[in-house]
């Protein structure tokens, strides 16, 4: 089985953003030396948890000081730009580093304010989401060169050098399902936000799926799980890694906090309380528990039932913490036990 990383570009808690910029690259260095397949960056607005707002920015950083890993947007949000752009910037991607670019598109609102802020009309507020099905057509049209003859966009090209990005549909919904498998598109499902419809869901994009010649779809379903996984030495430690995610997630739920730096363990835990729940162990893999934190052993019982269960051979890991070193070892660990397991 194939482990991918997504990454926020966690900011540590001294505010460094430039700092958790080069965290970002240090991790992908990693994970490229020991093996991973992709390294996805993410597309976050107004956030002072995270820095990572500009896939477009951190894509070539990465890919130019790495060799082999694919490096990807976890999303693009397509929603607040021109399919047009988004076609031209990742095609020139593609051709400073061929056949090592993701293209990662998905939908989501920042707020009212933010998604205002990132149109170019603001006289009315546009609802985010109501042309997404258009939006993801017309980029496809693009990649693909094959728009009909009597639309007008059929008269130029978003030009590319001979190959184009992988394309992936990425999501949490119903819908984000239902499109990929109708328009015949690589899917990354985002387990970690929506882990109790997950199964469901991916199921149906299995069940319905269309199989697609054109070179942004796939003739055969491809799902990527996307999880929250933390990794230590000893559960226990693994657990405490868990509290100032946990402490993050009730912030965001009761104050819609995405502004304060994530806590150290030990302040997380006080900050918690009782309120800290210890993770979850895995029962049905059908439904996995929003975080899932343990030895890389067991973590590797457990994401193999989940993937087998789900028909991906790729799992996705996100680890949202602000100690950059554990990150790390979470990951070198997980990567040591699959290389080791996979012999």
């Amino acid at each position: 089985m194939k482990l991918s990383v997504l990454d926020l570009s966690i900011v540590p808690k001294n505010g460094d953003r430039h700092k958790s910029l080069m965290n970002s690259l240090e991790l992908a260095q990693q994970a490229d030396a020991l093996g991973f397949s992709r390294f996805w960056v993410a597309e976050h607005h107004a956030a002072g948890t995270g820095a990572g707002r500009t896939p477009e920015v951190m894509i070539p950083f990465i890919a130019a000081q790495t060799k082999n890993i694919k490096v990807g947007s976890g999303a693009v949000l397509l929603n607040h730009y021109s399919p047009f752009k988004v076609a031209e910037t990742f095609n020139s991607l593609e051709e400073l580093f061929p056949k090592r670019i993701d293209m990662g598109i998905g939908r989501a609102t920042g707020g009212q304010i933010v998604d205002m802020a990132l149109q170019r009309h603001r006289s009315v507020y546009r609802q985010n989401i109501n042309d997404s099905a258009d939006q993801l057509i017309e980029l496809l049209h693009w990649m693909n060169q094959d728009f009909d003859a009597e639309n007008p966009f059929s008269e130029i090209k978003s030009h590319h050098n001979g190959t184009t990005p992988e394309f992936w549909l990425l999501g949490s919904s119903p819908w984000s399902s239902n499109a990929a498998a109708e328009l015949g598109l690589r899917y990354a499902f985002a387990g970690f936000i929506n882990p109790t419809m997950s199964y469901g869901i991916a199921q149906h994009y299995h069940q319905n799926f269309k199989p697609i010649a054109h070179e942004s779809g796939s003739r055969k379903p491809q799902l990527m799980l996307a999880l929250n996984v933390f990794a230590a030495e000893t559960e226990k430690e693994a657990h405490r890694m868990t509290a100032p995610f946990q402490l993050f997630e009730h912030r965001l739920r009761t104050k819609a906090d995405t502004q304060s730096l994530l806590e150290d363990e030990d302040t997380a835990l006080e900050l918690l309380g009782d309120r800290f729940k210890k993770p979850e162990e895995l029962i049905d893999p059908k439904q996995p528990p929003k975080v899932l934190a343990s030895t890389p052993e067991k973590l590797y019982g457990w994401l193999t039932q989940i993937a087998e269960v789900y028909g991906t051979d790729e799992i996705m890991l996100q680890t949202i913490t602000g100690n950059h070193e554990a990150r790390l070892k979470s990951q070198k660990l997980l990567a040591e036990v699959f290389l080791k397991k996979g012999k």
